[in-house]
């Protein structure tokens, strides 16, 4: 690795030297021209220099972070499985909440992300689904409504259960231990056989998942089967083993015995926030989080509001709802899995750094994806994954939403109130854009919090199967930076402690910025007719490293070569996907409207993509090739080849990543739909129903409404 850091060191003086040297060559050239420059010289530089610098301020900071991830590599240390399992000896671990946003959501892919967390090993823990289902749906809706309680409601009682039996067999040795009626070989042979009862608990789980699966996820079942459930049964059946090594006494039984009881001690419910009148009903994913995360700590009461939902106030005693404090909060996306020691290594090390406000492990791509796309859209995630590390050893982590352990007392310390429908509803992950996640980043360093990414894959997230669905997920990422970017201004030129450093400011800067600079520069390139003055071989050389580096770190990865092609070939085909999430940015500036949250599809079938997308790439194309003809024409060989080799990554990729089937289907669609409008619904057909009456009768007892799981209310009872 220490070879590795030195040769990226040694690219980017290339690459700085090199672009260096071509724009001082431009300029030379452009001022031996017959009556020196011109006022359309001088124009046509700026705009050359624009985008040059635009591309050339991300081939810096990738390096940088390159120099940083690989340092940070070196220097890690595994922890040791003794100091990990530290979390077990403690009689009051710290609280672990962990939050799932769901919003019309397939099962089996809520049901591996709640699988996931819980059977992530620690011993203080709780989860909630945050359903945000729209509760007065009806049809499939409403089928896939219930669907999802029910589901929510089986694993609550499979792991009730099975931590029943464990608790019972930690109390009846407890009783042995007080009457002295136990010997050391016979609790053991006991702990052996439980710890095998629980490999079989894992597997008769997963058995029940596969029942619920669907082809379409088969390579998120593939690792799900592989690195959560084989990986936990295998783990307790190696813990006889692990324990017939150790010497024990009645102290290490005991922690045993507690240990086995914890597996499954996890509470799994839901909450469903639009049910209630005066909690947030935003349409995002940060609204949903805050929602709930405002009433951890509280006792509530509801009642009837007039508008047929529910009322919640705070109650000391006849409480209906008991949310339980909480140290740590963990968010993970309902696509996303998170590996058996994510919260082990992450809560220890939260322990160990009282300034740190989020921790979290950058999530990976699934492996062996059905399609092209998915696969490089994939390996861009797999080297983000890169990029983020490398952030960390510079301080500028950024929060990626997917995953993440938060500390609840630095959420309480950028907690704001706005206003929502005549309620007052608290604010603590800012949903001023629809990257609520970076905004909160921001927030956190300016209160003097520091964010960490852990330098272990311990987290996998899906990404999307098609062009359609990909085109509303990075149009949402590229949507928001030009948003944030005062606020880190403001946290740069700031004074105190809390002030950004130079490098961290670049750095942040580039991750807010980059969606509009170089996706601008790049279109710039494709599009202005540059003269030959500009084309100079010392500008290919300086963007050489960068090709050369990313195509180390996707073999490193576990991609190949010819995946660089295809990432350079998704990267023209986002240019307009970008370019539109950058536009809704300036339009909110401008309106000060927010911008509608855009949900990422996470269902099976294929997702139409815009038509407005589909043409602007189709001109892109024919301007590339169309620029390419031209400087053929004019003997300008260097944008020659650069136009020609564009447009046939163009081509390239509306045939393999698009697809031109389904680029004509999405076409014929939208025709269709302009000639055929359906006509509006009829009130009637909708089918109205009264949400706090059918679905809770009267709020008097929310117990009775836990026990037939019929709302998402039982979220929190301690009793």
């Amino acid at each position: 690795m220490v070879t590795e850091k030195l040769f990226t060191k040694l690219m980017l003086t290339l690459s700085t030297i090199s672009f260096t040297i071509g724009l001082v060559l431009i300029i030379k050239d452009l001022n031996s021209k017959p009556g020196g420059i011109q006022t359309k010289d001088i124009l046509e530089l700026g705009g050359f220099c624009f985008a040059l610098l635009s591309l050339f301020y991300g081939n810096v900071i990738y390096q940088l972070a390159r120099i940083g991830q690989l340092g940070r590599h070196k220097a890690y240390i595994e922890p040791s499985t003794a100091v990990l399992e530290d979390a077990y000896e403690n009689t009051a671990p710290p609280t672990v909440t962990i939050l799932i946003p769901c919003y019309k959501e397939e099962i089996s892919v809520v049901m591996q992300t709640v699988l996931s967390a819980a059977f992530a090993e620690y011993p203080n823990r709780r989860i909630t689904i945050l359903i945000d289902d729209p509760p007065d749906c009806s049809g499939k809706d409403y089928k896939s409504l219930v669907a999802m309680r029910e589901l929510i409601a089986t694993i609550d009682l499979f792991f009730k259960t099975k931590a029943h039996i464990f608790a019972s067999e930690a109390k009846g040795f407890e009783i042995r231990l007080r009457r002295g009626v136990f010997s050391v070989e016979g609790e053991l042979d006991r702990l052996r056989a439980l710890y095998e009862r629980a490999a079989d608990f894992v597997e008769e789980m997963g058995r029940s998942y596969q029942k619920k699966s669907s082809s379409t996820f088969a390579h998120s079942d593939e690792l799900f089967g592989r690195e959560v459930l084989q990986r936990i049964a295998s783990s307790h059946r190696e813990r006889r083993f692990y324990l017939q090594s150790q010497r024990v006494d009645s102290k290490r039984i005991m922690n045993e015995y507690l240990r086995l009881a914890s597996l499954f001690a996890v509470p799994i419910s839901a909450f469903e926030r639009k049910l209630f009148t005066n909690l947030s009903h935003a349409p995002n994913k940060a609204m949903n989080l805050n929602s709930y995360i405002g009433l951890i700590g509280r006792r509530l009461a509801g009642a009837k509001a007039d508008d047929g939902l529910l009322w919640l106030i705070d109650a000391d005693e006849d409480a209906d709802l008991i949310v339980p404090p909480t140290k740590y909060i963990l968010t993970i996306d309902a696509d996303s899995v998170i590996l058996p020691d994510y919260m082990l290594k992450l809560v220890a090390l939260m322990e160990a750094d009282e300034g740190l406000a989020v921790a979290q492990t950058p999530y990976s791509a699934y492996r062996n994806p059905p399609t092209v796309l998915e696969r490089v859209a994939g390996a861009t995630t797999d080297i983000q994954y890169f990029v983020h590390q490398g952030f960390t050893a510079f301080n500028a982590t950024f929060w990626v939403g997917a995953n993440a352990l938060l500390r609840h007392v630095a959420l309480r310390d950028i907690l704001v109130m706005q206003e929502e429908r005549g309620h007052q509803v608290p604010v603590f992950i800012q949903d001023d854009t629809v990257i609520e996640d970076t905004g909160s980043t921001i927030d956190l360093a300016a209160r003097g919090w520091r964010l960490y990414n852990h330098p272990q894959r311990l987290a996998y997230s899906a990404t999307p199967p098609d062009f359609g669905s990909l085109v509303i997920q990075r149009r949402r990422w590229a949507n928001g930076g030009l948003i944030i970017f005062p606020s880190l201004l403001r946290l740069a030129f700031g004074t105190g402690k809390a002030r950004a450093s130079l490098i961290e400011a670049l750095i942040r800067s580039h991750y807010l910025l980059s969606p509009a600079l170089a996706n601008i520069g790049l279109l710039m390139l494709l599009l202005i007719p540059f003269g030959a003055e500009f084309a100079n071989p010392f500008l290919v050389l300086a963007a050489s490293p960068y090709y050369l580096l990313y195509g180390q770190d996707l073999k490193r990865a576990g991609y190949q070569w010819r995946d660089l092609l295809r990432h350079y070939a998704l990267t023209l085909l986002l240019i307009p996907v970008n370019l539109a999430g950058v536009f809704g940015s300036c339009k909110q500036i401008m309106t000060g409207r927010k911008t509608p949250f855009g949900r990422t599809p996470k269902v099976s079938g294929r997702t139409a993509t815009p038509l407005t997308h589909i043409f602007f790439i189709y001109l892109l194309s024919a301007t590339a090739a169309a620029s390419a003809v031209l400087n053929l024409t004019a003997g300008n060989y260097l944008f020659f080849f650069f136009c020609s080799i564009n447009a046939a990554f163009l081509l390239y990729a509306q045939k393999c990543l698009i697809g031109w089937r389904e680029a004509l289907d999405d076409i014929c669609a939208y025709v269709r739909g302009w000639r055929h409008a359906p006509p509006p619904m009829k009130a009637s057909l909708r089918e109205p129903m009264g949400i706090a009456d059918a679905k809770f009768g009267s709020f008097e007892n929310a117990r009775k409404l836990e026990a037939v799981h019929s709302s998402s209310v039982s979220s929190s009872q301690t009793g």
